[in-house]
Protein backbone atom coordinates (compact mmCIF):
# COMPACT_ATOMS: atom_id res chain seq x y z
CA UNK A 1 0.00 0.00 0.00
CA UNK A 2 1.36 3.40 -1.01
CA UNK A 3 1.37 6.40 1.29
CA UNK A 4 -0.22 9.41 -0.40
CA UNK A 5 0.06 12.84 1.25
CA UNK A 6 -2.18 15.72 0.19
CA UNK A 7 -1.02 19.18 1.27
CA UNK A 8 -3.93 21.59 1.53
CA UNK A 9 -7.49 20.95 2.72
CA UNK A 10 -9.32 23.25 0.37
CA UNK A 11 -12.00 21.82 -1.90
CA UNK A 12 -9.60 20.33 -4.45
CA UNK A 13 -7.16 18.89 -1.93
CA UNK A 14 -10.02 17.31 0.02
CA UNK A 15 -11.54 15.81 -3.13
CA UNK A 16 -8.20 14.32 -4.19
CA UNK A 17 -7.69 12.87 -0.72
CA UNK A 18 -11.13 11.29 -0.97
CA UNK A 19 -10.27 9.68 -4.32
CA UNK A 20 -6.88 8.40 -3.12
CA UNK A 21 -8.32 6.99 0.11
CA UNK A 22 -11.24 5.27 -1.60
CA UNK A 23 -8.67 3.67 -3.93
CA UNK A 24 -7.23 2.00 -0.80
CA UNK A 25 -4.06 4.06 -0.52
CA UNK A 26 -2.76 5.06 2.90
CA UNK A 27 -3.94 8.66 2.58
CA UNK A 28 -3.04 11.67 4.74
CA UNK A 29 -4.55 15.14 4.41
CA UNK A 30 -2.68 18.10 5.90
CA UNK A 31 -4.98 20.76 7.33
CA UNK A 32 -3.48 24.13 8.21
CA UNK A 33 -5.97 25.14 10.93
CA UNK A 34 -6.42 23.01 14.04
CA UNK A 35 -10.08 23.92 14.43
CA UNK A 36 -10.88 22.83 10.88
CA UNK A 37 -8.96 19.58 11.34
CA UNK A 38 -10.93 18.81 14.50
CA UNK A 39 -14.20 19.55 12.77
CA UNK A 40 -13.36 17.30 9.81
CA UNK A 41 -12.33 14.47 12.15
CA UNK A 42 -15.57 14.83 14.10
CA UNK A 43 -18.03 15.26 11.22
CA UNK A 44 -16.11 13.73 8.26
CA UNK A 45 -17.16 16.84 6.39
CA UNK A 46 -15.18 19.85 5.16
CA UNK A 47 -17.97 22.37 5.67
CA UNK A 48 -16.14 25.59 4.64
CA UNK A 49 -15.21 24.15 1.24
CA UNK A 50 -17.44 21.15 0.48
CA UNK A 51 -20.53 21.51 2.65
CA UNK A 52 -23.02 18.69 2.85
CA UNK A 53 -20.74 15.95 1.53
CA UNK A 54 -19.15 13.24 3.65
CA UNK A 55 -15.52 12.44 2.89
CA UNK A 56 -13.88 9.04 3.08
CA UNK A 57 -13.43 7.74 6.64
CA UNK A 58 -10.13 6.26 5.45
CA UNK A 59 -8.44 9.69 5.23
CA UNK A 60 -6.00 10.46 8.05
CA UNK A 61 -6.46 14.12 9.04
CA UNK A 62 -3.46 15.92 10.55
CA UNK A 63 -2.01 19.37 11.18
CA UNK A 64 1.47 17.87 11.61
CA UNK A 65 3.25 18.46 8.31
CA UNK A 66 6.10 16.09 9.14
CA UNK A 67 3.69 13.29 10.00
CA UNK A 68 1.82 13.79 6.74
CA UNK A 69 4.74 13.87 4.29
CA UNK A 70 7.33 11.71 6.06
CA UNK A 71 7.86 8.43 4.14
CA UNK A 72 5.18 9.41 1.64
CA UNK A 73 5.49 7.79 -1.79
CA UNK A 74 3.43 10.47 -3.50
CA UNK A 75 2.88 14.04 -2.29
CA UNK A 76 0.14 16.15 -3.88
CA UNK A 77 0.49 19.89 -3.31
CA UNK A 78 -2.96 21.49 -3.43
CA UNK A 79 -2.42 24.95 -1.95
CA UNK A 80 -2.92 28.31 -3.71
CA UNK A 81 -0.26 28.87 -6.35
CA UNK A 82 1.34 31.83 -4.57
CA UNK A 83 1.89 29.60 -1.49
CA UNK A 84 3.50 26.67 -3.31
CA UNK A 85 7.09 27.88 -2.87
CA UNK A 86 6.67 28.44 0.87
CA UNK A 87 5.05 25.04 1.30
CA UNK A 88 7.77 23.32 -0.70
CA UNK A 89 10.39 24.82 1.59
CA UNK A 90 8.49 23.57 4.64
CA UNK A 91 8.33 19.96 3.45
CA UNK A 92 11.81 19.79 1.93
CA UNK A 93 13.49 18.38 5.05
CA UNK A 94 10.87 15.71 5.67
CA UNK A 95 10.55 13.93 2.32
CA UNK A 96 12.21 10.88 0.77
CA UNK A 97 14.61 11.36 -2.13
CA UNK A 98 12.57 9.09 -4.39
CA UNK A 99 9.20 10.68 -3.60
CA UNK A 100 6.92 11.75 -6.44
CA UNK A 101 5.71 15.34 -5.93
CA UNK A 102 2.58 16.38 -7.77
CA UNK A 103 1.30 19.91 -8.25
CA UNK A 104 -2.49 20.22 -8.17
CA UNK A 105 -2.26 24.03 -8.06
CA UNK A 106 -3.25 25.99 -11.17
CA UNK A 107 -1.41 29.27 -11.44
CA UNK A 108 1.80 31.14 -12.21
CA UNK A 109 4.03 32.57 -9.49
CA UNK A 110 3.86 36.35 -9.65
CA UNK A 111 7.41 37.24 -8.66
CA UNK A 112 9.21 34.73 -10.85
CA UNK A 113 6.57 34.14 -13.57
CA UNK A 114 7.29 30.42 -13.19
CA UNK A 115 4.98 27.45 -13.41
CA UNK A 116 4.31 25.38 -10.30
CA UNK A 117 6.48 22.45 -11.40
CA UNK A 118 9.38 24.87 -11.87
CA UNK A 119 8.84 26.28 -8.38
CA UNK A 120 8.78 22.77 -6.88
CA UNK A 121 11.95 21.79 -8.77
CA UNK A 122 13.76 24.85 -7.42
CA UNK A 123 12.79 24.30 -3.80
CA UNK A 124 12.96 20.49 -3.67
CA UNK A 125 16.53 19.97 -4.84
CA UNK A 126 16.60 16.32 -3.75
CA UNK A 127 13.60 15.44 -5.90
CA UNK A 128 14.43 14.44 -9.47
CA UNK A 129 12.79 16.53 -12.18
CA UNK A 130 11.27 13.39 -13.69
CA UNK A 131 9.54 12.77 -10.35
CA UNK A 132 7.59 16.04 -10.50
CA UNK A 133 4.08 15.75 -11.92
CA UNK A 134 1.44 18.34 -12.86
CA UNK A 135 -2.22 17.45 -12.41
CA UNK A 136 -4.81 19.38 -14.40
CA UNK A 137 -8.06 19.12 -16.32
CA UNK A 138 -11.80 19.85 -16.00
CA UNK A 139 -12.37 18.74 -12.42
CA UNK A 140 -14.61 20.73 -10.10
CA UNK A 141 -14.07 19.34 -6.62
CA UNK A 142 -17.80 19.61 -5.91
CA UNK A 143 -18.44 16.95 -8.55
CA UNK A 144 -15.38 14.78 -7.89
CA UNK A 145 -16.31 14.38 -4.23
CA UNK A 146 -19.73 13.08 -5.34
CA UNK A 147 -18.08 10.48 -7.60
CA UNK A 148 -19.41 12.06 -10.80
CA UNK A 149 -17.44 10.92 -13.89
CA UNK A 150 -14.34 13.10 -14.32
CA UNK A 151 -11.23 12.92 -16.53
CA UNK A 152 -7.94 14.72 -15.88
CA UNK A 153 -4.28 14.64 -16.96
CA UNK A 154 -1.10 13.78 -15.06
CA UNK A 155 1.89 15.31 -16.86
CA UNK A 156 5.57 14.68 -16.23
CA UNK A 157 8.87 14.47 -18.08
CA UNK A 158 9.17 11.10 -16.34
CA UNK A 159 6.73 8.58 -17.75
CA UNK A 160 6.93 6.32 -14.69
CA UNK A 161 6.04 9.12 -12.29
CA UNK A 162 2.99 10.15 -14.30
CA UNK A 163 1.86 6.53 -14.53
CA UNK A 164 2.29 6.03 -10.79
CA UNK A 165 0.06 9.03 -10.06
CA UNK A 166 -2.36 7.68 -12.64
CA UNK A 167 -2.47 4.30 -10.89
CA UNK A 168 -3.03 5.86 -7.46
CA UNK A 169 -5.98 8.03 -8.53
CA UNK A 170 -7.72 6.26 -11.43
CA UNK A 171 -10.99 4.46 -10.86
CA UNK A 172 -14.35 3.96 -12.56
CA UNK A 173 -15.41 7.54 -11.73
CA UNK A 174 -12.06 9.33 -11.98
CA UNK A 175 -10.14 8.74 -15.19
CA UNK A 176 -6.52 9.87 -15.39
CA UNK A 177 -4.58 10.26 -18.64
CA UNK A 178 -0.82 10.77 -18.83
CA UNK A 179 1.03 13.37 -20.88
CA UNK A 180 4.68 14.37 -21.25
CA UNK A 181 3.92 18.03 -22.08
CA UNK A 182 4.23 19.56 -18.62
CA UNK A 183 4.43 23.11 -19.99
CA UNK A 184 1.22 22.80 -21.97
CA UNK A 185 -0.73 21.06 -19.23
CA UNK A 186 0.26 23.63 -16.61
CA UNK A 187 -0.33 26.66 -18.82
CA UNK A 188 -3.70 25.37 -19.96
CA UNK A 189 -4.80 24.85 -16.37
CA UNK A 190 -3.59 28.25 -15.24
CA UNK A 191 -4.50 30.52 -18.14
CA UNK A 192 -8.06 29.26 -18.61
CA UNK A 193 -8.88 31.05 -15.34
CA UNK A 194 -8.25 34.38 -17.08
CA UNK A 195 -10.78 33.55 -19.76
CA UNK A 196 -13.20 32.29 -17.10
CA UNK A 197 -13.09 35.68 -15.37
CA UNK A 198 -13.77 37.34 -18.73
CA UNK A 199 -16.62 34.89 -19.36
CA UNK A 200 -18.10 35.84 -16.01
CA UNK A 201 -17.74 39.55 -16.75
CA UNK A 202 -19.58 38.91 -20.01
CA UNK A 203 -22.39 37.19 -18.11
CA UNK A 204 -22.46 39.99 -15.55
CA UNK A 205 -22.87 42.52 -18.35
CA UNK A 206 -25.62 40.41 -19.93
CA UNK A 207 -23.82 40.04 -23.25
CA UNK A 208 -25.16 36.63 -24.24
CA UNK A 209 -23.95 33.31 -25.60
CA UNK A 210 -22.36 34.69 -28.77
CA UNK A 211 -19.97 36.78 -26.69
CA UNK A 212 -19.06 33.88 -24.42
CA UNK A 213 -18.41 31.59 -27.39
CA UNK A 214 -16.13 34.21 -28.94
CA UNK A 215 -14.23 34.68 -25.67
CA UNK A 216 -13.69 30.96 -25.20
CA UNK A 217 -12.65 30.33 -28.80
CA UNK A 218 -10.31 33.29 -29.08
CA UNK A 219 -9.14 32.63 -25.53
CA UNK A 220 -7.80 29.17 -26.36
CA UNK A 221 -5.97 30.76 -29.31
CA UNK A 222 -4.21 33.17 -26.93
CA UNK A 223 -3.37 30.39 -24.49
CA UNK A 224 -1.98 28.23 -27.29
CA UNK A 225 0.02 31.09 -28.76
CA UNK A 226 1.84 31.76 -25.49
CA UNK A 227 2.17 28.05 -24.75
CA UNK A 228 3.85 27.27 -28.06
CA UNK A 229 6.24 30.18 -27.55
CA UNK A 230 7.22 28.72 -24.17
CA UNK A 231 7.76 25.24 -25.60
CA UNK A 232 4.40 23.50 -25.29
CA UNK A 233 2.79 21.29 -27.92
CA UNK A 234 -0.26 22.90 -29.56
CA UNK A 235 -2.05 19.53 -29.41
CA UNK A 236 -2.16 19.74 -25.61
CA UNK A 237 -4.49 22.73 -25.74
CA UNK A 238 -7.13 20.74 -27.63
CA UNK A 239 -7.15 18.19 -24.81
CA UNK A 240 -8.53 17.94 -21.29
CA UNK A 241 -6.11 20.44 -19.74
CA UNK A 242 -6.76 22.92 -22.54
CA UNK A 243 -10.17 23.24 -24.13
CA UNK A 244 -11.69 20.77 -21.65
CA UNK A 245 -10.76 22.81 -18.60
CA UNK A 246 -11.62 26.03 -20.41
CA UNK A 247 -15.16 24.86 -21.19
CA UNK A 248 -16.02 23.79 -17.67
CA UNK A 249 -14.45 26.83 -15.99
CA UNK A 250 -16.13 29.33 -18.29
CA UNK A 251 -19.59 27.78 -18.05
CA UNK A 252 -20.02 26.22 -14.59
CA UNK A 253 -21.62 27.79 -11.54
CA UNK A 254 -18.94 26.01 -9.49
CA UNK A 255 -16.22 28.13 -11.11
CA UNK A 256 -15.04 30.72 -8.58
CA UNK A 257 -13.24 32.61 -11.38
CA UNK A 258 -16.43 32.87 -13.42
CA UNK A 259 -18.39 33.90 -10.31
CA UNK A 260 -15.81 36.60 -9.62
CA UNK A 261 -16.16 37.86 -13.17
CA UNK A 262 -19.94 38.01 -12.88
CA UNK A 263 -19.66 40.24 -9.83
CA UNK A 264 -17.14 42.51 -11.55
CA UNK A 265 -19.43 42.75 -14.58
CA UNK A 266 -22.24 43.73 -12.24
CA UNK A 267 -20.21 46.61 -10.82
CA UNK A 268 -18.32 45.26 -7.81
CA UNK A 269 -14.65 46.15 -7.35
CA UNK A 270 -11.95 43.49 -7.46
CA UNK A 271 -11.26 44.03 -3.76
CA UNK A 272 -14.94 43.56 -2.89
CA UNK A 273 -14.98 40.30 -4.83
CA UNK A 274 -11.84 39.00 -3.12
CA UNK A 275 -13.25 39.82 0.31
CA UNK A 276 -16.56 38.08 -0.46
CA UNK A 277 -15.13 34.54 -0.49
CA UNK A 278 -12.88 32.31 1.62
CA UNK A 279 -11.46 30.74 -1.53
CA UNK A 280 -8.56 32.01 -3.63
CA UNK A 281 -9.51 33.36 -7.06
CA UNK A 282 -6.46 32.11 -8.95
CA UNK A 283 -7.30 33.91 -12.17
CA UNK A 284 -6.66 37.36 -10.73
CA UNK A 285 -2.95 36.86 -10.04
CA UNK A 286 -2.65 34.67 -13.14
CA UNK A 287 -3.94 37.53 -15.26
CA UNK A 288 -1.16 39.81 -14.05
CA UNK A 289 1.54 37.13 -14.41
CA UNK A 290 0.37 36.21 -17.91
CA UNK A 291 0.18 39.84 -18.99
CA UNK A 292 3.81 40.25 -17.89
CA UNK A 293 4.82 37.00 -19.64
CA UNK A 294 3.16 38.15 -22.85
CA UNK A 295 5.02 41.45 -22.70
CA UNK A 296 8.30 39.68 -21.97
CA UNK A 297 7.96 37.33 -24.93
CA UNK A 298 6.22 39.85 -27.22
CA UNK A 299 3.11 37.68 -27.62
CA UNK A 300 -0.15 39.30 -28.65
CA UNK A 301 -2.88 38.42 -26.10
CA UNK A 302 -5.64 41.04 -26.46
CA UNK A 303 -8.19 39.36 -24.15
CA UNK A 304 -5.61 38.91 -21.42
CA UNK A 305 -4.49 42.51 -21.86
CA UNK A 306 -8.01 43.86 -21.43
CA UNK A 307 -8.58 41.57 -18.43
CA UNK A 308 -5.43 43.01 -16.85
CA UNK A 309 -6.61 46.56 -17.46
CA UNK A 310 -9.98 45.82 -15.87
CA UNK A 311 -8.58 43.97 -12.86
CA UNK A 312 -5.50 46.09 -12.13
CA UNK A 313 -5.99 49.45 -13.84
CA UNK A 314 -9.68 50.02 -13.15
CA UNK A 315 -10.82 50.00 -16.76
CA UNK A 316 -14.58 49.84 -17.22
CA UNK A 317 -15.54 46.31 -18.42
CA UNK A 318 -17.90 47.67 -21.08
CA UNK A 319 -15.12 49.85 -22.46
CA UNK A 320 -12.80 46.81 -22.47
CA UNK A 321 -15.33 44.88 -24.56
CA UNK A 322 -15.49 47.77 -27.05
CA UNK A 323 -11.70 47.84 -27.19
CA UNK A 324 -11.64 44.16 -28.16
CA UNK A 325 -14.42 44.45 -30.72
CA UNK A 326 -13.04 47.58 -32.40
CA UNK A 327 -9.61 46.12 -33.13
CA UNK A 328 -8.52 46.12 -36.76
CA UNK A 329 -9.79 43.18 -38.81
CA UNK A 330 -7.58 40.09 -38.91
CA UNK A 331 -7.38 36.79 -40.78
CA UNK A 332 -8.32 33.74 -38.73
CA UNK A 333 -5.44 31.41 -39.51
CA UNK A 334 -3.38 28.72 -37.86
CA UNK A 335 -0.51 26.92 -39.60
CA UNK A 336 -1.19 23.50 -38.10
CA UNK A 337 1.44 21.75 -40.21
CA UNK A 338 4.37 23.82 -38.96
CA UNK A 339 2.71 24.44 -35.60
CA UNK A 340 3.51 28.11 -35.76
CA UNK A 341 0.82 30.60 -34.83
CA UNK A 342 0.63 33.99 -36.54
CA UNK A 343 -0.55 37.17 -34.82
CA UNK A 344 -4.26 37.79 -34.93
Amino acid sequence: MLKVAIIGAGSWGTALAHVAAENNNSTYLWVRRRELADEIIKTRENRPYLPGVKISPKINISTDLEEVVSEADIIIVAVPSQAVRTMARKISNFIKDDVIVTSASKGIELNSLKRMSEVLAEELENVKTQNIVALSGPSHAEEVIKNLPTAIVAASSGEQAAEKVQDVLINCNFRVYTNSDVIGVELGGALKNIIAICSGISDGLGLGDNTKAALMTRGIVEITRLGVKLGASPATFSGLSGIGDLIVTCSSDFSRNRRAGIQIGQGKTVEEVIQSTNMVIEGINTTKATFLLAQKHKIEMPITEQAYLVLFEGKDPEVAVKSLMSRVGKHEHEDIITQKFINY
